[in-house]
């Protein structure tokens, strides 16, 4: 089957996309507003854009409220020049899910899913005190891309749980237990090997 995407309505190419680019990580994102009121919301349109310097990216979509105006995610970004992406821990998972809600402008979405604002180093965001890694950012550029708006951070800060660092310098990725994104579901990593392999 070969499908052209300009014969398909938006939300068709969407559920196409969201299926075939899997699984994704997700960024928690946090924000803080103008008037300092903190926002979480988690995006699995995210990558490492550049690694020198180090810079991650998030695609910010409209929103799905009919409300006028941009994500208090993206608003909040543009206002202040910053933001913190925390990874999603499996444990974390109901807590990230909440956070995913439509809330109000605010609403502090820390409180509603139950999590701790942990202070920053260098940007005026929380972090997600229970995440196992937090990354810092200041922004980098937002370009409009259609419907959406890519947002480029650069990476000024990492906060990485103790047991989760290990002496080569690494992430220990089975004891970060990362949720991941598939089309409307979710998956943890639960087997881990090196290629080349005869075990497939």
């Amino acid at each position: 089957m070969i499908i052209d995407p300009d014969t398909l309505d938006p939300k068709s190419a969407y559920k196409l996309l969201i299926g075939a680019v899997v699984p994704r990580p997700i960024a928690w994102t946090s924000t803080m507003s103008t008037e300092g009121i903190p926002n979480l919301a988690p995006f699995s349109f995210f990558t490492v854009a550049s690694r020198n310097p180090p810079t991650l990216c998030i695609s910010v979509g409209p929103r799905t409220d009919n409300e006028p105006g941009s994500k208090d995610t993206l608003a909040n970004i543009e206002a202040t020049g910053e933001f913190v992406i925390n990874i999603v821990s499996v444990p974390l998972s109901n807590a990230m899910h909440e956070s995913s809600g439509s809330h109000p402008p605010e609403a502090d979405e820390f409180e509603k899913a139950g999590l701790t604002p942990a202070p920053c180093e260098v940007v005026g965001a929380p972090r997600v005190g229970e995440a196992g890694v937090s990354m810092e950012c200041v922004l980098d550029r937002v370009l409009e891309l259609g419907s959406d708006h890519l947002v480029l951070g650069r990476m000024v800060r990492f906060h990485v749980r103790d047991e989760l660092y290990t002496e080569s310098g690494r992430i220990d990725v089975a004891k970060l237990q990362p949720l991941g994104r598939l089309a409307g579901n979710y998956t943890k990593i639960e087997t881990i090997f090196a290629l080349p392999t005869e075990d497939l």
